[in-house]
């Protein structure tokens, strides 16, 4: 009986870890579903890549939070609000999903991350600004 118990309560602890963990996970989207989204209102398009790459090209209406800023988190924080939506790219999806993670993690509750980054939109043929 006392092993049925333990039992019990170890699937019961790791059913809660499981879903603390699925609390902090974001969304990665493809580029047809991402390009959908931006198209909503009250959304935060944030490009997380360096300065540079932001002016070689970027996303209509994205805000540029570079990834590699060592006060990243705080910038972000301050910049945008946590209740809206935030639709996160860099170059190849990497650190955009690094990003997504840290936003995830300080509250924010909505993260999408595009897949495969600004690559995958580029090698679509879509609208970029410079």
């Amino acid at each position: 009986m006392k092993k049925l118990v333990v039992l019990f309560l170890v699937i019961g602890l790791s059913s809660c870890k499981s879903q603390e963990k699925k609390e902090i996970a974001f969304v990665n989207i493809d580029v047809v579903t991402f390009q959908k989204s931006m198209q909503k209102k009250d959304i935060q398009l944030v490009d997380v890549r360096t300065s540079k790459e932001y002016k070689a090209g970027h996303l209509k209406s994205a805000v540029l939070i570079n990834f590699f800023d060592t006060d990243f988190k705080a910038i972000s924080i301050k910049k945008l609000d946590k209740k809206k939506p935030v639709y996160v790219y860099c170059r190849s999806g990497n650190r955009s999903a690094k990003a997504a993670k840290i936003y995830k993690e300080a509250g924010f509750t909505k993260v999408y991350n595009l897949i495969d980054g600004f690559n995958a939109w580029s090698a679509k043929g879509l609208e970029i600004e410079k």
